[in-house]
């Protein structure tokens, strides 16, 4: 059976997905664990994303499966935690990693389901996707090399941004470039034009540009700026009612990575996130706001200001410092942090439910204790007694002079 009815929108998905569905279909799929949480929250969401499609009459089916139960179909689709959220369009698939929200989600679709390289044929439509896109990728020319590799490239990153293409005198006569073809990125009020001298692989530097210079960044977002490998130097500021200290460091933040693009754009990121539940696991710790800090996502590190930043050329030295390294980097993802960050996670998960329910958090943790005792117990108890060949030796040398003494009766009638 492929699937049977979950909702009027959604289909609950069988493992036999795969073989039953017409070549030329396109699923969102939702894989999900009965136990999960996070599963439960986006439950909504998803039937709202399917009736949304569904009202425009969008060719994307929608569909869930249960992971537990379908485990070949979640085999198939490489599904390692939940709730995973996959595209399959012609047998490729494509992975979701933005946040659980219905507008993340409807946006990858809408990226994933249309032209790879969508053409821009006029200034309004060039227009347009300005006004809807805060960073812009644009191809200027015709076919070349560099096309193909533009192509390629949106085969990857289909799945965080949109790719398009234009003739010269589709862009407005404001944008000069140096020579055709050309890939333009457009963000943060001007624009900037790819040179492969200067930016290396087209991909790594699409990869690279696609973040606004400056943005709100929730824990998402940071963790594809980390694996971007650049820097993000971070504001954390309360959720509500920002106090002075909280609009002091996003004014200035904000005023540097306008100011020193040029000079510091190829090593960071700058935003603010509101909140501190993401950093409190990066630091193991309860950070207290506001706080201006240094992520290093790459490998799990931090820096912090050594005094308090006051202006702008405070901030330029801390991140001069952290650059040629007289700034020490906190953290990591050494052997030490790795156990550490264990303990941390245990305890944060325990926490809530000791609080909550103490009986079941001790049977969490007496249970698997005392599993293991029993297991090193038996194990002791059932290992073999071990002779080492050389005290083996010993023992006999030590009781030859007495075996010697001691004659057998056989011995004492023929003397």
């Amino acid at each position: 059976m492929l699937f049977s009815s979950a909702s009027a929108f959604v289909e609950e998905l069988s493992d036999s997905f795969m073989e039953m569905k017409a070549a030329d279909d396109i699923w969102l799929i939702k894989f999900y664990a009965p136990w999960c949480r996070l599963c439960k929250q986006l439950d909504p969401v998803w039937h709202q994303i399917g009736s949304e499609l569904k009202s425009l009459g969008s060719p994307v089916n929608v569909g869930k499966s249960d992971a537990t139960i379908n485990t070949g179909l979640a085999k198939e689709f490489r599904v390692r935690n939940y709730p995973a959220i996959l595209m399959l369009k012609k047998d490729v698939k494509y992975n979701y990693s933005g946040p659980r929200t219905k507008e993340g989600i409807l946006d990858f679709v809408d990226r994933v389901e249309g032209p790879l390289v969508r053409s821009l044929s006029s200034l309004q439509l060039f227009q347009h996707a300005m006004i809807q896109h805060n960073v812009l990728f644009v191809y200027v020319g015709a076919t070349s090399s560099l096309k193909g590799n533009y192509t390629t490239a949106a085969e990857e990153l289909i799945i965080h941004t949109y790719f398009f293409s234009a003739a010269r005198d589709i862009l407005p006569k404001a944008v000069s470039l140096p020579s055709l073809p050309a890939v333009v990125v457009f963000k943060d009020g001007t624009f900037f034009t790819y040179s492969e001298e200067q930016d290396g692989d087209l991909k790594l530097w699409i990869n690279r540009e696609r973040f606004p210079n400056y943005s709100k960044i929730d824990s998402y977002t940071l963790y594809a700026m980390g694996e971007s490998g650049k820097l993000v130097v971070l504001v954390l500021v309360e959720e509500k009612n920002l106090c002075e200290q909280s609009l002091r460091y996003k004014g200035l933040l904000e005023k540097v990575a306008a100011g020193q693009r040029e000079t510091l754009s190829r090593n960071f990121y700058f935003g603010f996130m509101e909140g501190n539940d993401y950093i409190n696991g990066l630091v193991m710790g309860e950070v207290i706001l506001p706080l201006l800090l240094v992520v290093n996502l790459s490998n799990d590190g931090y820096f912090l200001p050594t005094s308090t930043l006051k202006t702008e050329r405070h901030l330029l030295d801390f991140l001069n410092g952290v650059l040629d390294g007289s700034i020490h980097c906190h953290g990591g993802n050494g052997l030490i942090q790795r156990i550490r960050r264990l303990f941390y996670n245990v305890k944060v998960t325990l926490t809530p439910v000791f609080s909550q329910a103490p009986l079941l958090g001790c049977f969490l943790v007496g249970f698997p204790l005392t599993f293991v005792a029993i297991f090193c117990y038996l194990c002791c108890k059932a290992r073999p007694m071990l002779i080492n060949e050389d005290d083996t030796e010993e023992g006999i040398a030590l009781l030859a002079p007495s075996l010697q003494h001691r004659k057998s009766p056989t011995d004492k009638k023929s003397d």
